[in-house]
């Protein structure tokens, strides 16, 4: 799975562009963007620069490639050799990372960045889609909810399983837990799909702000409380959702076994082919654990709690 991160375009134009494009590395790449974004570019692209592959982070993070390029997008008229002056003064002493720049092609690259992201359905009654686009069934469960890194948004495999599970099991007037929420996408979609009260937990204050924002745009502000893990109150729930790593979730296990009912629900993602059976034996002592369900090379877990 690849990650792109990027600042979208604010206004739609259609002009000349240069790009300035730099190769660097996983740990340059961050205070190149930012220097560049002062020097007033439009949009600044991190790409994979060597065909590395990325999985799901754990929350918060911000995964980068070890070869990672920088794409700077300019307005053609904008004066690239004082940017690249400027850059090249706030990285100093270090020798500024090898560049090129190109001329793009007349388009309309706002709308080509908006064009790229569709609706999307998991099941038979759950949709994202975002806020520029039209709910292609309106009355199906629609969550409204913006492209970026793709842990949050529902294209990456483990958010799909979660999405899926959530989509053919009904939530209805239960207490659900999202722990590791993100951008709260599955907590939205259980309060969407009728959860009476949902806890969305992370450990980066910036996914529970996320989250907040994502709630309130969703129309489930009231049922949606966010936590950090150590501030999350003694309870006990229907259903616990949790897609972070199968690492987290081994040492989680006990911890999640007091926050489950009896009989409630565990589903658990992030979890590779080959940690499938880790994990599983991590929850046995408390759940009975069904068959693992597998999606584009990752594993969904569930089970009851005994």
């Amino acid at each position: 799975m690849r990650y792109h991160a990027a600042l979208p375009i604010a206004a739609s134009r259609t002009m000349p562009w240069l790009q300035l494009i730099f190769e660097t590395d996983e740990a340059n790449a961050p205070a190149l963007a930012e220097l560049l974004s002062e020097q007033g570019a439009v949009a600044v692209t991190l790409e994979d620069d060597a065909d590395q592959p990325l999985y799901e982070p754990p929350p918060g993070a911000t995964p980068l490639w070890q070869a990672t390029r920088v794409v700077a997008l300019f307005e053609a008229d904008h004066d690239i050799p004082a940017a690249v002056a400027a850059v090249t003064a706030g990285w100093a002493p270090r020798e500024l990372p090898a560049w090129r720049l190109e001329q793009l092609e007349d388009r309309d690259w706002s709308r080509e960045w908006m064009d790229t992201y569709k609706p999307m359905r998991f099941g038979e009654r759950l949709w994202i889609v975002p806020s520029w686009t039209e709910a292609p069934e309106p009355t199906a469960v629609n969550i409204l909810l913006d492209p970026g890194l793709a842990f949050g948004t529902g294209t990456h495999p483990t958010t799909r399983l979660c999405l899926e599970w959530l989509d053919s099991h009904s939530t209805a007037q239960q207490q659900v837990i999202d722990y590791g929420c993100g951008s709260g996408i599955l907590a939205i979609a259980a309060a969407l799909l009728g959860a009476q009260h949902v806890w969305a937990v992370d450990n980066d204050p910036q996914a529970l702000t996320a989250t907040r924002d994502n709630a309130g745009r969703n129309a489930v502000t009231p049922l949606i409380a966010t936590a950090l893990p150590e501030a999350l109150p003694p309870c006990r729930s229907d259903v616990l959702i949790a897609n972070i790593l199968a690492g987290p979730l081994v040492s989680l296990a006990p911890r999640f076994a007091d926050l489950v009912r009896p009989g409630g629900d565990i589903v658990l993602s992030g979890i590779l082919p080959d940690q499938a059976q880790q994990v599983r034996d991590a929850y046995l002592p408390w759940f009975d654990m069904d068959p693992a369900v597998e999606h584009d090379g990752w594993v969904r877990l569930e089970g009851r709690r005994k």
